[in-house]
């Protein structure tokens, strides 16, 4: 089924004494656009991490933001350098001195600092793994929240598809009859203004405006266009792109349905194809 570019989604997982949260957020981009945001001693991740991103993502700007703090309850177990405590103690002093704004060093910032621990139960090196196997999940979690909004999006343009084949199906039967409707509009006008015209001459007029206003042609193609996308929409793959090609077609056809109807009627229907066709394109961007 098709998935939406838009998501949310976080995974945790305590390695004491750290705890580990991802969050990865994804919006609408045209291509896949990957952003990583790590402390800066795992930051070496990220390739085997965007491995891992594309292994589920294909198109959408993603955000990805990997916290690490101090998990509760487990600092005890870590013993602290002392000397690297009172440096970093005077550094902080020193620094909000001199900028009286700074905030603080906070607890995760500290645990963080290279050299701190010793003997800890889990370093920052040892954070690599658990790490990547969070970020897993996470990208797990996306991907199935991506496919929950992308089946919703597939069924409202499905609705919106079987509306508009409704009303083609309708203007058949009335397109049918359109060339008498012109016959009799004409001869209607030329009674109106007294005017004599030559039998032959009037059949003319009457072959070019049916040809002008014959919209047979654009009717089967919307036809065509919509079993396409009825067919698209199954697809277990990415299918956004294909789908704004097939919605910009139906639109083209349906400019064209309403620049050559000559009829009120048949104008209100080329409009409220406009309006249909509008709002399946405005919900095929989220797709992928």
């Amino acid at each position: 089924m098709p998935q939406s570019m838009t998501g949310f989604s976080t995974a945790e997982r305590e390695v004491a004494p750290f705890q580990l949260t991802w969050e990865i957020r994804s919006v609408n981009h045209r291509f896949l656009d990957l952003g990583f945001r790590t402390p800066d001693e795992l930051r070496y991740l990220e390739p085997e991490l965007r491995d891992i991103a594309v292994r589920v993502i294909n198109r959408g700007k993603v955000d990805c933001v990997l916290k690490v703090s101090a998990a509760g309850g487990v600092a005890g177990k870590s013993e602290t350098d002392d000397a690297i405590v009172a440096e970093l103690r005077a550094l902080d002093l020193k620094v909000r001195k001199q900028f009286p704004d700074a905030q603080p060093l906070t607890v995760a910032e500290i645990l963080r600092w290279p050299g701190l621990l010793r003997d800890s139960v889990q370093s920052m090196a040892a954070l690599a793994e658990p790490a990547k196997a969070c970020f897993a999940a996470a990208a797990e979690a996306l991907r199935a929240t991506r496919a929950r909004e992308g089946r919703r999006i597939a069924d409202a343009m499905e609705q919106r598809r079987a509306l508009i084949g409704a009303r083609i199906s309708k203007l058949r039967p009335e397109l049918e009859g359109a060339q008498e409707r012109y016959r009799q509009r004409l001869k209607e006008r030329i009674a109106r203004l007294g005017a004599e015209i030559e039998s032959e001459r009037f059949e003319q007029e009457v072959t070019l405006l049916a040809q002008r206003g014959d919209v047979l042609e654009e009717i089967d193609r919307i036809d065509s266009h919509l079993a396409e996308i009825r067919e698209v929409l199954t697809r277990n793959e990415p299918i956004g792109r294909r789908l704004d090609f097939l919605i910009q077609e139906l639109n083209r056809e349906a400019n064209t349905f309403a620049s050559k109807v000559q009829e009120e009627e048949l104008t209100r229907d080329g409009v409220e194809l406009k309006v249909i066709i509008e709002q399946m394109r405005e919900q095929v961007q989220n797709l992928e």
